[in-house]
């Protein structure tokens, strides 16, 4: 399965998305976000679309769906909104259904990854 992963602000959150594509196994990883979120590492290749997230919402959206598009090869992907706020999750969940992919929220927890 593919991982879309969306990086944004919250304390914390990094940590989330890093241990998911860490502990995750991913066919694919692909992580979104603004200009500060160029300095996210991580020891597995990603694929990194930077996006403005200061964008109002409609217009992230389309943002979202024209970088997305002829990124993802599977049906569906995993999901990870840990980080970001109420618009962006929209923002990019509209994107995705819209693709259309299917959609399975995922993230880290003590037992490891879990799909919700």
């Amino acid at each position: 399965m593919e991982l879309v992963a969306l990086l944004s602000s919250g304390k914390g959150t990094w940590a989330q998305v890093s241990g998911l594509i860490k502990y995750g196994e991913w066919d694919k990883i692909i992580v979104l976000g603004d200009t500060f979120a160029k300095d996210f590492s991580s020891e597995k290749k990603f694929e990194f679309i930077q996006v403005d997230l200061s964008k109002k919402l409609k217009d992230l959206r389309d943002e979202f769906l024209k970088k997305l598009k002829g990124k993802i090869d599977d049906t569906e992907v995993a999901l990870s909104i840990a980080s970001g706020d109420g618009k962006e999750h929209m923002a990019l969940i509209s994107s995705l259904i819209n693709l259309p992919v299917g959609i399975r929220f995922v993230a880290l927890t003590k037992e490891g990854v879990i799909y919700i």
